[in-house]
């Protein structure tokens, strides 16, 4: 087997580098990512705290959050048909989030006056009021906090990232959508039912489930525990599979 030094020196060769100039890629390297704090948030990593200008005024993400879960999420560009469609759609499903106990607040890189303007425009043309804050990240600081910038996809433009974010600033879930497709802020909002609901109780949720659905009992218990814990019954379709109905989440 080929020892990683070995492997380093031969690629190095291949590509005609020296030493001194593979320290020198590694200390630039370094130092852009520092500068520019490109991160590549996962799944129960703590979401970063950051304080920024937003249409709202000047907002610190963790206080503005408080003990509620979270929803941030990042547009391209103001003014941009299906940016206005998707914040329009957010909106109109406000109620929806509140009801839920889930705070939104949206991010595009261009700067405030413009957004001032733009949502003028979401709330003429979706027939909505966008209350919810939109981040002026002009310097892409919270953009770059999150990964919101794939420069493969474009060094300058976010992508449409979204991110829920649970009561402990732990991420829950994170989604990547193209420039050219919107979000679904229906499926958004049957995964943080489903995250809520299986935070506070023991299940799973199957494929294309809503809430007051059927759920999954962990394999993990056996069926006399299961009998136990689930007094609404049990459906069984085989030794890891088995559903009992939804437990109440309030």
């Amino acid at each position: 087997m080929v020892s990683d030094d070995l492997q380093v020196k031969k690629l190095l060769q291949s590509y005609k580098i020296n030493s001194y100039q593979f320290c020198r890629i590694l200390i630039f390297a370094e130092s852009f990512n520092k500068k520019y704090k490109i991160m590549s948030l996962q799944l129960g990593d703590t979401a970063p705290d950051f304080t920024a200008e937003t249409t709202e005024g000047k907002i610190n993400f963790y206080e503005f959050l408080g003990n509620n879960w979270g929803v941030i999420f990042s547009h391209p560009a103001d003014y941009t048909p299906v940016c206005t469609t998707e914040l329009g759609r957010t909106a109109a499903l406000q109620k929806e989030f509140d009801k839920r106990g889930v705070k939104v607040i949206a991010v595009s890189v261009d700067p405030l006056d413009k957004h001032l303007g733009w949502r003028e425009d979401i709330n003429k043309t979706q027939s909505v009021n966008v209350e919810f804050p939109i981040i002026a990240d002009e310097d892409r600081t919270v953009a770059n906090l999150y990964g919101m910038i794939h420069p493969n996809a474009s060094t300058t433009a976010t992508v449409r990232s979204l991110f829920v974010i649970g009561p402990d600033k732990k991420i829950k879930l994170t989604l990547t959508y193209p420039a050219s497709t919107g979000r679904n802020f229906t499926e958004v909002l049957r995964v943080i039912d489903s995250l809520q609901l299986t935070a506070k109780h023991t299940v799973s949720t199957p494929a294309d489930w809503n809430y007051e659905e059927d759920v999954i009992i962990p394999v993990a218990l056996s069926l006399e525990e299961a009998n136990q814990k689930f007094p609404k019954g049990i459906k069984v379709v085989n030794s890891y599979l088995r559903y009992t109905p939804q437990p109440e989440l309030s």
